[in-house]
């Protein structure tokens, strides 16, 4: 057993209002310059719905994640390597720009210098890529709230999943309707394919907190990490040519400091802590033949921070006391492993994601007191589950790969905390009964409740301070913020690009654009400094594509 420390994440979905407060401080904070204006670290999803980017669920097209060969061995979906390099200069199952958006910005300068008028003036939309006039069809929040769902709703892949296998049990009709937010960041999964994926092995896995980044220096653009990851919370920056991701927010965590998406969340529904885990277990828990069966091998790669086995070996393996420490006290160990009421986001990918999701049980609440029943009475809400207006297969289909029993088990444990605590607050006897029913305890109840309800501060931010000793580890040159493209850099309030229809990116569109209708040779010297394979045609010799010859 080798035990290893992990930085995750539980989101209590009852808890999202979808006010995008995340997304936006997130933004702000890290994708707030040139090259990145497309790029979420941090998005809500309104679901049902098509993601983003659009569709990133569907494996039948994008080949994210890993599969179980012929053999029981695990292999990345998109192909081993010889299938990367036929297809490493253009990849078929790669998400385009339109699979998210073209970033816009308008020509704001009209509406200041225009002349006086008959007409007001307008400012048109300008693209960020190009700095053309271009029609806005699509954003990374375009069917919030269920917008336009009558045509788009449909094209959800699970959706669709669904439909073709209960005959159009869901319907888009108005009665019908339901609807949650997810809000997502990079899984940081215990068995990464974007790492796996990386011809340059630019992406690694921190040892002493299981972050994922992606080392700057390293990385040379091919984008077969955006292949490779099933979640697509990888982005290419068309500026530097380097692939960014969601960093957990490290600089914050290591001083203890919860990552700005919780620290500005509305709902107040994030937790954060530490796991500990058995290394040597993930390959064979990710291999498991049945789908359905991962969930619970992920569970079994969890150890017991109280067992003294698991601290016995943790200490050997250099985790501090404070950090075991922070282990048994960890929110996120207490949802998914104690409580088992929190679930990893599509475990059939095989990449054994580390953020959680407590999935949404108020729609059931909200229609029995719509109904004028009792919306707390034990009896009604278990009876409602089973007609639950968000169907437990959905929920099963994103949580579970498919397996109802877990799912309904989480929201019956969620229902008999309400129906429970009632009675407690109404100065009542509380039932003994309906804790048993769900095979808990009612002190562990009353827990349970008191962690997702009336939890403080320091009680959902269980975050281990980086020791001294290891602040050489620490010293993350490929996304450290002390350079020109360094996460987080931009040289405005507003960010470098934004309200200017000429972003800097317009350059590189058009020297590549020049460079493949010329039928002049390139120059060395255009080319001096600025070697990027992407944008190389192919004619000349710049500077720096081969190493100096030595006499």
């Amino acid at each position: 057993m080798r035990v290893m420390a992990q930085m995750g994440m539980v989101m209590n979905l009852d808890k999202c209002i979808g006010c995008h407060t995340c997304s936006v401080t997130c933004k702000q904070a890290w994708t707030n310059r040139a090259g990145t204006e497309y790029v979420w670290f941090n998005n809500v999803e309104t679901r049902p719905g098509l993601g983003y980017p659009r569709r990133h669920e569907d494996q039948e097209r994008w080949r994210g994640g890993w599969e179980v060969d012929k053999s029981g061995r695990l292999r990345l979906k998109a192909g081993g390597r010889l299938r990367k390099l036929l297809t490493i200069f253009s990849s078929p199952v790669q998400p385009e720009l339109a699979d998210y958006y073209e970033p816009w910005t308008y020509d704001y300068a009209t509406l200041i210098d225009a002349p006086l008028g008959d007409d007001f003036p307008v400012a048109r939309p300008k693209s960020l890529i190009t700095g053309e006039d271009t029609k806005v069809t699509w954003s990374a929040n375009w069917d919030d709230n269920l917008g336009g769902a009558t045509e788009h709703g449909p094209n959800d892949p699970i959706v669709q999943k669904l439909r073709a296998e209960s005959n159009e049990r869901i319907k888009f009709e108005f009665e019908k309707t339901f609807m949650f937010y997810l809000p997502r960041i990079c899984e940081h999964c215990l068995n990464p394919a974007c790492m796996a994926s990386c011809p340059s092995g630019a992406i690694y896995k921190r040892s002493e907190d299981g972050i994922v980044l992606v080392d700057q220096d390293r990385c040379r653009g091919w984008r077969q990490c955006i292949t490779g990851c099933p979640y697509k919370k990888i982005y290419f920056n068309h500026k530097s040519g380097k692939a960014e991701k969601c960093t957990f927010c490290y600089p914050r965590v290591e001083v203890g400091l919860p990552t700005v998406c919780s620290e500005t969340c509305v709902g107040r529904l994030r937790y954060l802590g530490l796991f500990l885990y058995d290394a040597d277990a993930v390959t064979t828990a990710a291999s498991v033949p049945d789908d359905r069966d991962l969930y619970e091998a992920q569970m079994d790669l969890l150890l017991d921070p109280e067992d003294p086995a698991v601290l016995a070996a943790a200490r050997e393996q250099g985790i501090p006391e404070d950090w075991l420490d922070a282990a048994r006290r960890s929110p996120v160990y207490a949802l998914a492993k104690k409580y088992r009421v929190a679930l990893p986001l599509h475990p059939e990918y095989r990449t054994m994601p580390m953020v959680w999701y407590v999935p949404p049980l108020s729609p059931v609440t909200d229609l029995l007191r719509d109904q004028g029943h009792d919306a707390e009475g034990v009896d009604t809400l278990f009876g409602a589950i089973e007609a639950l207006r968000i169907p437990v297969e959905y929920l099963a289909e994103l949580f579970t790969a498919g397996d109802t029993a877990v799912v309904d088990g989480v929201l019956r444990k969620l229902a008999a905390m309400r129906a429970y605590l009632r009675d407690i607050t109404l100065g009542r006897d509380p039932d003994p009964e309906i804790p048993a029913l769900v095979g808990m305890s009612g002190e562990d109840l009353y827990e349970m409740y008191r962690l997702m309800a009336l939890a403080k501060y320091d009680e959902r931010y269980v975050i281990p301070k980086a020791h001294v000793e290891q602040a050489h580890d620490l010293e993350e040159i490929g996304c450290s913020l002390d350079y020109d493209e360094g996460p987080g850099m931009y040289s405005g309030p507003l960010g470098e690009a934004s309200g200017r229809p000429a972003p800097v990116a317009v350059e590189t569109f058009h020297a590549l654009k020049q460079r493949q209708a010329s039928d002049q040779p390139t120059s060395e010297e255009s080319l001096r400094g600025r070697v990027n394979l992407l944008n190389w045609d192919g004619q000349g010799t710049p500077d720096g594509l081969f190493p100096e010859h030595r006499s």
